[in-house]
């Protein structure tokens, strides 16, 4: 009977652990944002579009492509935010296991003898083995809500892992964008360079015949100096830029090969904007604010029942023999229970309970600003984008006139009938033309990819 008794104590306490199944975590009805915009203020015909998860292939390059791959593979600080996601897991298991008895076993063995001597049962041998088993009934909730704290935990460091990839993603295709646009620049910087020491050298050639005098000399050099400084600044921003590249690839500089890319031959995307209201669900940044805000929601419920009692069953087998074969003969066991209730702790338990209030409160500010930061991401990226499409339409035309200006200028040289210090003048005005249609080209690629990293950049929350 005692042996029957003994084998059923311990699995008692097992099933204590699993009569209160876990709730999932959710937020309150006033957690969220009133007045949410149904549309976006700089585009009106927003639909609920989903935007492919590798949305740099859009611009369709090949070298652009290799560099994201390389980048999400070695980045340094995905492989760190990675890290931080098997930590919040394995913190997670530490969580859960007061749910769950804990049993621990001894063995002793050990042997007597008689010193001088003596008759064999001077000499004895001794065995001996215990299990021990205790767990603590929830009968409040606080090993359940820690466990589902830690598991919020767990989701918010998942989000954070894909903010970090969607974040480094997005400055390779932005810096690299840079890159090829100071490439591009410093081409034609050098073309204007040319054409400003072709006129220095004929506005030498007629100072010296008497026909144009000191001040135009002077005013030229000066031109010339600012052209070839602005080789060097190019040369030099795009050395910079490399770096910067090199540091989001997470390699030396000296092991790095850039293609000649251009950015002219890049593909612009056709960017659909979601509903706003879709944008909760599709940003790493908000979800990740709302597991932290569910996590400090859990930990408010574990500072309340730690204020109650608790109350925790202990119960262990023991058995003993000077033979090993009978050590399991007669097993004794034991049952007990013991009740835990705060009395005095000097306002401990109270500070806890309303620092874990207020840290609510912080992340539930930080929660509602996250999403309003989003939105006026979005809001930003279709306002650069509206912006660099007139600029782009009103630079082409300016474009247009600065080739056909110097076409003519060219034709009239041809003729006899220009002198060749203005035909040069209409080159240098052409040049300037096309370094700023340059630069707007390269602002609205980059203002694609704001957009892209604003939507959530193909993210989607994971099925639960």
């Amino acid at each position: 009977m005692s042996n029957m008794k003994s084998t059923v104590c311990i699995p008692l306490i097992a099933l204590l652990a699993a009569c209160s199944p876990l709730k999932p975590l959710q937020l309150k009805h006033d957690d969220g944002l009133a007045g949410m915009p149904s549309q976006w203020r700089h585009q009106a015909d927003s639909t609920d579009v989903q935007i492919e998860r590798d949305w740099w292939q859009a611009f369709a390059n090949p070298e652009l492509d290799s560099l994201v791959q390389r980048a999400q593979a070695a980045n340094y600080d995905i492989v760190a935010a990675v890290a931080r996601v098997t930590q919040a897991q394995k913190l997670a298991v530490v969580a859960g296991a007061p749910l769950l008895p804990e049993v621990s076993a001894t063995t002793n063995v050990g042997r007597q003898h008689r010193l001088g001597g003596g008759s064999d049962a001077a000499n004895a041998n001794h065995y001996a083995g215990s299990l021990v088993a205790s767990y603590e009934i929830d009968f409040w909730g606080k090993n359940r809500s820690a466990y589902q704290g830690a598991l919020a935990r767990v989701e918010a460091s998942q989000f954070d892992r894909d903010s970090v990839r969607l974040s480094i993603t997005a400055s390779v295709a932005n810096t690299w964008m840079e890159l090829t646009g100071l490439r591009e620049r410093a081409l034609i910087a050098q073309q204007n360079l040319d054409n400003a020491e072709k006129v220095l050298r004929l506005v030498q050639s007629r100072y010296r015949a008497g026909a144009a005098n000191q001040l135009a000399l002077a005013q030229q050099q000066g031109l010339v100096a600012t052209q070839r400084r602005t080789v060097v600044l190019l040369k030099q921003q795009q050395g910079n830029t490399e770096a910067v590249l090199a540091t989001l690839l997470s390699q030396p500089l000296a092991e790095l090969q850039f293609g000649n890319s251009l950015l002219r031959d890049l593909q612009l995307p056709q960017t659909s904007v979601s509903l706003p209201s879709s944008l909760l669900t599709r940003r790493p940044d908000i979800a990740s604010a709302e597991a932290a805000l569910l996590a400090a929601q859990a930990d408010i419920q574990v500072a309340r029942a730690v204020m109650l009692p608790s109350i925790t069953l202990n119960g262990g087998m023991l058995s003993s023999s000077n033979h090993l074969a009978s050590v399991l003969d007669h097993p004794l066991y034991s049952l007990a229970a013991g009740l835990t209730a705060p009395i005095f702790n000097a306002g401990r338990l109270a500070a806890q309970r309303d620092i874990a209030i207020a840290r609510r409160e912080e992340l539930l500010a930080n929660y509602r600003q996250t999403i309003i930061a989003a939105f006026a991401d979005v809001e930003a990226a279709l306002n650069r984008i509206q912006g660099l499409d007139q600029q782009a339409v009103a630079q082409a035309e300016a474009l247009e006139n600065a080739e056909r200006a110097f076409n003519f200028a060219q034709s009239r040289y041809q003729a006899g009938a220009d002198t060749m210090l203005n035909l040069l003048d209409t080159e240098r005005t052409l040049f300037t033309a096309q370094d700023v249609n340059l630069q707007i080209r390269q602002q609205r690629l980059q203002a694609a990819i704001d957009l892209y990293r604003a939507l959530g950049g193909g993210w989607a929350r994971p099925a639960s």
